[in-house]
C-alpha cells in the first residue's frame, strides 16, 4: 500500500529539525532554558522521524536494531519532553509577571536553569526508563514509519505512559491563567522589569506567551483524542505480572504497511503522531521565525552552508570619504 505522505513528510520533517534550532544560539545567551529545551526536543523528535520516515519507506526491514532502541526512546521522551519545556516556559512567564525586583541576581538565573533542566530532561529520563513496566517486547517496524514502541494496551499503561502530556498541560494551563492574572495586577512593576531586562523584550514575552498558550491548546486535545483511540480501536487487557508481559521481549515484530493500514483507528493515531513534532517546530518558527534574531541566524547559517561551494555574503558598500583640504 503507498505511503501518500511520502515525500511531503519527509521534507516537513526536515525542515522542522533545521527551522527550529537555529535560533538556539541566541535563546542560550538570554538563559531561555525553557524556549532552549522546546527547540532541541521538537527539532531532536523531527531529525528523529525524518530519517525513520526515509530508512523504512517501502519496507520494514530491520537493519539497525540499535537505531530502533534509540529511536524508540527519542519518541517516548518527545512526547513528555515537549510539554514538560512549555510547562517550564509557563512557569518562567508567570515568574517575570509577579517578579518583585527590576532585576535577576546571576544565581537566580542559575537557580532556573537547574529546575528547567530537573523538569525537561531528567523527567523524560525517568519517563522513559518507566515505559518498560508496560513494554511488551523490543520494539516493532511498521514499513514507512520505522520504529515504533511496542507497549502493550492495559490499564497500567494509560497511568504510566498516556495520561502524562494531559497532566503537563493542565499544570500549564494553571501557569498560564496565573500569569494573566499578575500581569494584570503588575503592569508598572513589569514594564520595569522588561526595560532593565536587555535578554527579554515586551514583543518577545507575549510571543512567548502566544507560543506556550498554543502548545496547550494542541497538548491536551491530541492527547486525550490519542487515549480514546486506544481505548476504542483494541481491548484493554489486564497486566497480569512482569513475567507476562516481558514474555519472549527481545522478539521484533515487522509488520507490512497493508497490514497496519488496515485498522484505521490506528493509522489516524500514529499519523497524528508523527505530525505532531513538525507542528511543533513550525509553530515556533511561526513565533520567533521572523524576529530579527532569528533573521540574523539563518542567514549566518545559509552563508556558512553554501561557503564551501564558493558563494560569499555580498559585501556592504562604504560609504565615500570626503576628504577637505586646508
Amino acid at each position: 500500500m503507498a505511503d501518500l505522505t511520502y515525500p511531503l513528510y519527509p521534507i516537513f520533517a526536515f525542515l522542522g529539525f533545521f527551522l527550529s534550532l537555529v535560533p538556539l544560539p541566541w535563546h542560550l545567551q538570554a538563559w531561555n532554558s525553557g524556549t532552549c529545551y522546546f527547540m532541541m526536543w521538537s527539532s531532536l523528535a523531527c531529525l528523529n522521524q525524518f530519517i525513520n520516515s526515509v530508512v523504512w519507506h517501502g519496507n520494514a526491514l530491520n537493519p539497525s536494531p540499535i537505531w530502533c532502541e534509540i529511536s524508540i526512546r527519542i519518541l517516548m521522551g518527545a512526547s513528555v519532553g515537549i510539554p514538560a519545556a512549555s510547562l517550564c516556559i509557563n512557569r518562567r512567564l508567570y515568574c517575570i509577571a509577579s517578579v518583585q525586583s527590576v532585576s535577576i541576581s546571576p544565581a537566580e538565573k542559575r537557580r532556573e536553569v537547574l529546575i528547567d533542566t530537573l523538569i525537561c530532561v531528567l523527567f523524560p529520563i525517568l519517563y522513559i526508563a518507566l515505559q518498560v513496566i508496560v513494554q511488551g517486547h523490543r520494539f516493532n517496524i511498521l514499513e514507512d514509519l520505522g520504529c515504533q514502541p511496542a507497549l502493550y494496551n492495559t490499564l497500567l499503561t494509560y497511568f504510566i505512559s498516556y495520561m502524562w502530556p494531559i497532566l503537563i498541560g493542565l499544570i500549564s494551563v494553571v501557569y498560564c491563567v496565573l500569569s494573566l492574572r499578575s500581569f494584570i495586577k503588575r503592569r508598572v512593576q513589569f514594564s520595569q522589569f522588561l526595560s532593565s531586562n536587555k535578554s527579554l523584550t515586551a514583543g518577545r514575552y507575549f510571543r512567548l506567551m502566544a507560543l506556550a498558550m498554543t502548545e496547550i491548546l494542541l497538548t491536551i486535545p491530541l492527547a486525550s483524542f490519542v487515549i480514546w483511540l486506544n481505548t476504542v480501536g483494541s481491548p484493554i487487557g489486564p497486566w497480569v505480572s512482569w513475567a507476562d508481559t516481558h514474555f519472549h521481549f527481545f522478539r521484533i515484530e515487522q509488520i507490512p504497511a497493508v497490514l497496519w493500514r488496515t485498522n484505521p483507528q490506528f493509522v489516524l493515531g500514529v499519523e497524528i503522531s508523527r505530525w505532531s513534532s513538525p507542528l511543533c517546530a513550525f509553530v515556533f518558527f511561526g513565533f520567533f521565525g521572523f524576529a530579527a534574531e532569528a533573521q540574523k541566524n539563518y542567514k549566518l547559517a545559509f552563508w556558512f552552508v553554501v561557503k564551501p561551494f564558493g558563494f560569499k555574503p555580498p559585501q556592504k558598500q562604504q560609504p565615500n570619504a570626503f576628504v577637505s583640504i586646508g
